[in-house]
């Protein structure tokens, strides 16, 4: 399978944006209307989209819900959403309204019978969010950092029905320095979940690179700031990710 084009719709106050390194006060506003952009995105070949409710991150609960419905309406693909779901209640209310994936972060950390429940009784629709300051796993929307070891936190939830990791190095989230691409492979290859890349992506060169490791486990890359500025064509994107994962190269 070639490496999934995550394209991201980071919600604000019902607003796109980016952040840089995970922090509130330094958004960009990209656009006030979500559901056009994910069309867009649709329009531009992407099957995936990945969203965030920041807001919803720091409150604990789903602040953007409508802006995500009228998403869930328009997308046409499968979308992947985070951002303040801590409980069962939200978890399923999110997949009956047509989630393809839940992401859970903080409550990874801190309640991970939730996670485990979660994932056997929903195998594959569970993403467990695995975010990092310097090797350690930050929560509460990047606010907080905790004393556990990336790695660490991944294992907990091997051979539970997770459907993939997403790794982001906040360091590099939003600030088009790269993907730092040899921390996602590591954690790929140390651990039996696939796992998606985040954070820092700036051009089709991370693309590139991460596509020649989905045998390592490398499942996608979600990218935003890239597409949002023009240093990232996503029909160029997702046509590379493709031709990359050719028989030829895996021979």
């Amino acid at each position: 399978m070639p490496l999934i084009i995550f394209p991201a719709i980071d919600l604000k106050g019902g607003q796109v944006v980016r952040l840089a390194e995970g922090d509130m006060d330094r958004a960009t506003v990209y656009g006030d209307d979500p559901a056009a952009q994910a069309q867009a995105f649709a329009q531009a070949g992407a099957e995936w989209l990945h969203m965030v409710d920041l807001d919803g991150a720091f409150a604990g609960e789903s602040v953007n819900g409508a802006a995500v419905a009228a998403v869930l309406e328009r997308f046409g693909g499968k979308v992947q959403l985070g951002g303040g779901i801590r409980s069962r209640e939200s978890i399923e209310r999110w997949l009956d309204l047509g989630v393809q994936r839940v992401v859970i972060g903080t409550a990874a950390l801190e309640n991970p019978e939730l996670v485990r429940e979660a994932a056997r009784d929903n195998p594959g629709r569970i993403v467990v969010a695995v975010d990092a300051r310097d090797g350690m796993v930050a929560t509460r929307g990047w606010a907080d950092v905790s004393d556990v070891a990336v790695a660490d936190l991944a294992r907990r939830f091997e051979d539970v029905g997770v459907a993939a990791l997403l790794f982001t190095d906040v360091g590099r989230d939003g600030l088009l320095k790269g993907c730092n691409v040899a921390a996602t492979v590591k954690l790929a290859r140390d651990v039996a979940i696939p796992v998606i890349a985040s954070g820092g992506v700036a051009s089709i060169t991370d693309v590139q690179e991460l596509a020649g490791h989905v045998l390592d486990g490398v499942e996608g890359v979600i990218t935003g700031r890239a597409l949002y500025d023009g240093r990232l064509d996503l029909a160029d994107a997702i046509e590379t990710a493709r031709l990359r994962a050719s028989p030829a190269d895996f021979a």
